[in-house]
């Protein structure tokens, strides 16, 4: 069942969005050659305690961290750990979700490990303005295939593939509620949007083929042609008046591209 949000629960949504983007943005400008992905992980948990939020993937579904960090040709999921530390180069993927006063946000961003290939640059570009299109097909009367479709056809244009066994999802006072978003699809089909309906939209798209297989932890979704992946993603309340996108601190709602820069997207 969707969950319909009134225009007052949208609103009480926007700190726990709020503090999942100050978290990804902390951790993004910490992102440099030498870094370990546990200090990440560490970091962004501080950072939403301290303000009062709790991480919403710590323990959902057994996973044991506060962030999924995956590198390179990790899609999604991947664990932080003490002994993966940044190389130069790297595209580093980070989703955080923070619950506030009950309600979750959720966001990610794939950022550069000092100077990208001009290959990985060119599929975090594509993969961000995939996110952007996908957003502006979310809007009432629209259907999900709309989004999928909007997301789908850019990245494909620009000659790269989409994950099709991960997708975006309702938001609320769970992390993940119907209905799914998936990144592919066609032209009116599929749940029609409606105000009031809160949804990630997370485009992951990959530089070579979209087919994927999951690590022996259980967890980290890896390309199986070994080739980078990138996943950009905001949480984004449909409204009469267009999407509103809920993962927004005082900065925005998006990142710095270059981590450890405050340059901004």
């Amino acid at each position: 069942m969707i969950i319909i949000k009134t225009p007052a629960e949208i609103e009480q949504m926007k700190p726990a969005g709020a503090l999942s983007k100050l978290a990804l943005r902390r951790v993004g400008a910490m992102i440099r050659p030498g870094v370990d992905t546990l200090e990440l992980d560490r970091v962004a948990e501080s950072i939403i305690r301290m303000h009062g939020g709790t991480p919403g993937f710590k323990g959902y579904g057994g996973f044991p961290a506060s962030i999924c960090c995956s590198v390179n040709s990790e899609i999604v999921h991947g664990i932080p750990s003490s002994s993966r530390v940044l190389q130069e180069g790297d595209i580093v993927s980070i989703d955080t979700g923070a619950v506030v006063n009950g309600w979750v946000g959720d966001n990610a961003w794939t950022f550069f490990c000092g100077t990208p290939s001009v290959a990985d640059k060119g599929l975090c570009e594509v993969t961000r303005d995939c996110l952007k299109a996908g957003i502006e097909a979310a809007v009432p009367g629209n259907r999900i295939g709309d989004i999928g479709h909007a997301v789908q056809s850019l990245a494909e244009a620009n000659g790269y593939s989409v994950v099709r066994d991960y997708v975006g999802h309702g938001v609320g006072r769970a992390m993940h509620e119907e209905p799914n978003v998936a990144n592919y699809g066609k032209k009116g089909r599929g749940v029609r949007l409606q105000a009031g309906m809160v949804i990630a939209i997370e485009p992951m798209i990959c530089l070579g083929g979209y087919e994927s297989h999951v690590m022996p932890n259980r967890w980290t979704v890896v390309t199986n042609d070994g080739g980078t992946a990138a996943h950009y993603e905001n949480t984004i309340a449909i409204t009469e008046d267009g999407p509103v996108i809920l993962t927004q601190d005082q900065d925005g709602p998006w990142c710095a591209m270059a981590g450890g820069t405050a340059e901004q997207a």
